[in-house]
């Protein structure tokens, strides 16, 4: 799905917009509901031909209804509304059928587009570091915009299939009344059509502005709502007040200049509409006054032309409809191009190998992304297993450059990283999420032994001492908000109880001082020795670097240097078992300075090399 919205507000559809809109439905067809939709599709069709059969059955029976009437014929004006009666039945039971399959099939397909478009959307888009690629409210385009579409498009697509056959059904009703009618209704729907479409082609470019500005008026008013104590208690209420004056502003001046176009394409609509009502009676009257035909044929007329017109003026009859349509596929194509330019970014120059329990840096360099400055430059560094690494410095744009490299979405560089097997690796930020949930439900990692999961959770809630707080939230197995009941050093320390319990070889965090003291911080590198893991801390404010095994400096210039440090280590490493004597090691790390040009195998230092 695909449409160009340009400068001016209106929304052109091209070459790559039908191809979209076709893989669209074929992407549907062909995904685990297809068959079940192709069989509504199917039953639809079947109907709607039953109810196009039945409106031509029904006006001849109105015809002789009415001439029946006419001619003042007790026995076949009774005959004639019996079958009235049975039409209007047949007529009532195929239209609900039709209606509840197109609801079915609505839903269906629904469902469908909106799952791969979420799935796509969780997959490649919520990394994406540059905030200008990322498209607005996409929340609101995957609920709402993929319910219009879906439903909006099945009904369009059925009343253009139904016109189709009342075109053929009807034409030859109407032409057997009167040529000259059916030339008329011809042109006067040709004509209608090609000036509704004038009078209301700006509706595009508003109905896409207003579904924007509705969104960002709600998103400003979720926002206050999940920070109402912070605002009240900043007192910024009169910052907020006039935001959501200027979102008000913004949507209520939009939506005038919606109602005023409405206005203008309402007087044509109206009048044309009640046109249709008084010219079949202009053509046919003077064939009736020459009793060339019955009374019954002018109401036969009126209907055929009202139907045969309303296929014919779809346009017209739908055109409100069709602009809001169109200002939905324009937003879900901007969805769906940032989607595909996710998933076609160019692959970025630094390779990644996965090696066990490994984590090394051979010759990275990292640049900005905008103007290609090197932020590192030539990094050759081992992380050794069960190390606590700490990456300090006063360049804090090459941190964040290594972190988004881990996780795996810096595009600018070059050299290899070699990283645990997927799963092995996990990385923290700054701010800890801990969402709306049990606690159970949040440190369980999907995907894991459940058994040794449950055991290194319990093992890594004592080495945190982590029990009391279990307990005075109400034990593991309450939802609760995790945000309100929880203290930011809380959330980060249950943040890596998750992590350890997920076992993986490296642990990455971000900027972990900005939340926990010194001290909590000492434990939770303990803890990491103790279950383990090893961790990369990237530096923000307050984490002493006495705390751990070895320190990464990295320069405004991009030059690095690497010191392991002085610690004695002799710690049991505990697993999701007994603990036997193999279980333990021992471990000293001895001092070497490393920095950037270092030549041989000191260009990649190593503690388990350097071991006592």
């Amino acid at each position: 799905m695909c449409v160009a919205l340009m400068a001016t507000g209106t929304v052109t559809f091209d070459r790559l917009t039908r191809k979209r809109l076709a893989q669209v439905v074929q992407g549907f067809l062909q995904s685990d509901a297809g068959g079940k939709g192709r069989r509504l599709a199917g039953l639809l069709v079947g109907l709607m031909l039953v109810i196009n059969v039945l409106n031509v059955m029904t006006s001849y029976v109105g015809r002789d209804f009415m001439s029946a009437l006419e001619r003042r014929d007790p026995s076949v004006f009774a005959q004639q509304a019996i079958l009235y009666i049975v039409m209007f039945a047949c007529s009532t039971a195929a239209a609900v059928f039709f209606r509840f399959c197109e609801e079915r099939l609505g839903l269906l397909w629904r469902e469908s587009l909106t799952r791969q478009l979420t799935e796509a959307y969780l997959k490649h888009c919520l990394r994406r570091h540059s905030d200008t690629e990322k498209v607005a409210n996409p929340d609101q385009r995957i609920a709402e915009d993929v319910r219009a579409f879906t439903t909006t498009s099945l009904s369009f697509a059925l009343l253009l299939l139904n016109g189709t056959f009342t075109v053929i059904a009807f034409s030859g009703v109407l032409w057997s009344i009167s040529q000259t009618l059916f030339v008329v209704a011809v042109i006067y729907a040709a004509g209608g059509s090609a000036l509704a479409i004038r009078l209301g082609r700006p509706l595009i470019g508003l109905n896409f502005r207003q579904s924007d500005r509705e969104a960002n008026f709600r998103s400003e008013l979720i926002h206050i709502r999940d920070h109402a104590d912070e605002v009240a208690l900043t007192h910024n209420e009169p910052l907020f007040s006039r935001r959501l004056s200027q979102r008000i502003g913004d949507w209520a001046s939009n939506m005038r200049r919606l109602i005023a176009v409405n206005r203008n394409l309402s007087f044509f609509t109206t009048g044309y509409n009640l046109m249709i009502q008084i010219i079949p009676a202009l053509i046919v009257a003077p064939l009736f006054f020459s009793h060339k035909v019955e009374f019954g044929v002018i109401t036969q007329s009126a209907g055929a032309f009202a139907i045969l017109l309303g296929a014919f003026s779809l346009i017209v009859t739908q055109f409100q409809s069709i602009s809001a349509f169109a200002a939905v596929i324009a937003r879900l194509s901007e969805l769906a191009g940032s989607i595909e330019r996710a998933i076609d970014r160019p692959v970025t120059p630094i390779a990644i190998r996965e090696e066990s329990r490994r984590l090394r840096f051979e010759s990275i360099e990292l640049l900005t992304a905008d103007t290609g400055v090197p932020l590192i430059r030539d990094l050759d560094l081992v992380i050794p297993e069960r190390a606590n690494l700490l990456v300090a410095g006063p360049n804090v744009a090459a941190r964040q450059a290594l972190f988004h490299l881990l996780a795996g979405d810096w595009e600018r560089g070059s050299g290899v990283l070699v990283t645990p097997e997927p799963g092995r690796l996990m990385l923290q930020p700054e701010r800890p999420y801990l969402p709306t949930g049990t606690l159970r439900q949040i440190l369980r990692v999907e995907g894991g032994d459940f058994r040794v999961n449950d055991l290194r959770t319990r093992q890594a809630l004592r080495l945190l001492d982590l029990d009391d707080v279990v307990v005075r939230v109400g034990g593991l197995d309450v939802v609760r908000d995790w945000g309100d009941c929880l203290s930011l050093a809380e959330q980060q320390l249950f943040s890596c109880v998750r992590a350890i319990a997920a076992n993986p070889d490296f642990i990455v965090i971000d900027r972990p001082g900005t939340t926990l003291k010194n001290p909590e911080l000492e434990e939770v590198l303990t803890a990491f020795r103790k279950m383990g893991q090893g961790s990369v801390i990237l530096s923000g404010t307050g984490e002493a670097s006495a705390l751990f095994d070895a320190l990464l400096t990295i320069e405004m210039d991009g030059t690095w240097s690497y010191v392991p440090q002085i610690r004695a280590v002799k710690e049991e490493l505990i697993e999701p078992s007994e603990p036997d004597d193999s279980q333990r090691v021992d471990r000293q790390i001895v001092p070497i300075v490393m920095k950037q040009g270092d030549s041989g195998d000191k260009g990649k230092p190593d503690f388990d090399s350097a071991a006592g």
